[in-house]
């Protein structure tokens, strides 16, 4: 088997739990948070069974203040250095303060040997086109880090074009992982491009996952829809392929990954699984068939499961077996 490294998967921090309480996380079974919560040798199992050799962390989408933030990050930076070969970390930042947010990206990737950071998509319905945000990506861009942006749980506003002739946990689902979630983040990136973000940013690294969260889809569409968006030093296109990264994560059917592979460079394009949401063994298996469908050549196939990763991120993985 290759040697697997992921990149979006999560963890539940046990010291800010306000009220011993999750949000919303409360209501999964106790089997599933503990898999959460587990820093150690149960998540070193389940990496094990679905091959994993690194597991890249971040924390699961929350708000979260300055203070709680360096909590979670120093809570992982612990267990990283436990274990150090298995285990790295996405910083969790403060994005409703970016000054601190920048700092405190600064302090993980410096002094606990983060790899980047992963926020959420939003900051209760406020988008990072917005300037006032900028600081943290001007950091991200002088460190030379990625930043990965996760879908997050909508807010009240957001929330009501969901709502319909059904029960409101339906409404609920819409607005998260069964669409909203996604093209929200779709909708994020190509704010960005608008606002000119990534004429301010040229070198900076963006990492979104769920297959490109539907972008690959309507790249070609879109893509010539936004030359009418006002003078840009690059088209869309362009910063597609020079300043976003994909990976898999929560996704693990060939339909979507032949889009993604068809509009975006293979180097690119990175295997994860979306732990604990979803399976490592669940994303075993689709490796697997993707090898089957020859969907990839055996040189591509490394670079999806790891190679792209390793440069990327200047990590190494190691081979299980």
């Amino acid at each position: 088997m290759l040697p697997l490294i992921t990149l979006e998967e999560h963890f539940l921090s046990t010291t800010i739990r306000p009220g011993k309480n999750y949000g919303h996380y409360d209501d999964f079974p106790p089997s599933f948070t503990s898999k959460f919560e587990s820093l150690g040798d149960e998540r070193i199992q389940d990496m094990n069974n679905g091959s994993v050799s690194l597991q890249v962390l971040s924390h699961a989408p929350l708000d979260a203040s300055p203070t709680s933030c360096s909590e979670i990050n120093n809570e992982l930076a612990l267990a990283i250095s436990k274990n150090p070969n298995r285990l790295a970390g996405f910083a969790t930042l403060p994005m409703e303060d970016p000054k601190a947010a920048a700092e405190e990206l600064s302090r993980c990737v410096t002094k606990l040997g983060f790899l980047g950071a992963l926020i959420n998509n939003h900051l209760k319905g406020q988008f990072y086109d917005d300037e006032r945000f900028w600081p943290v990506f001007e950091k991200a861009q002088e460190m030379d880090v990625p930043i990965y942006i996760h879908p997050t749980y909508p807010s009240e506003s957001m929330l009501e074009p969901y709502k319909g002739n059904y029960d409101d946990r339906i409404a609920s689902q819409l607005s998260a992982y069964g669409w909203g979630w996604h093209t929200d983040t779709g909708l994020h990136i190509l704010r960005l491009f608008a606002s000119g973000f990534f004429d301010r940013f040229p070198k900076i690294k963006i990492i979104i996952g769920h297959m490109g969260e539907l972008l690959p889809f309507q790249l070609d569409r879109i893509a010539g829809i936004s030359r009418a968006w006002g003078e840009k030093k690059r088209d869309l296109l362009e910063v597609w392929k020079s300043n976003l990264w994909i990976t898999t994560s929560g996704m693990f059917s060939l339909a979507p990954l032949a889009c993604l592979l068809q509009t975006t460079t293979i180097d690119h394009v990175m295997y994860s699984v979306d732990y604990p949401f979803s399976s490592n063994e669940k994303g075993k298996s689709f490796i697997e068939e993707i090898q089957k469908s020859k969907l990839m050549s055996a040189e591509d196939l490394e670079k999806f499961a790891y190679r792209n990763a390793e440069t990327l991120l200047g990590v190494k993985a190691k081979n299980l077996e």
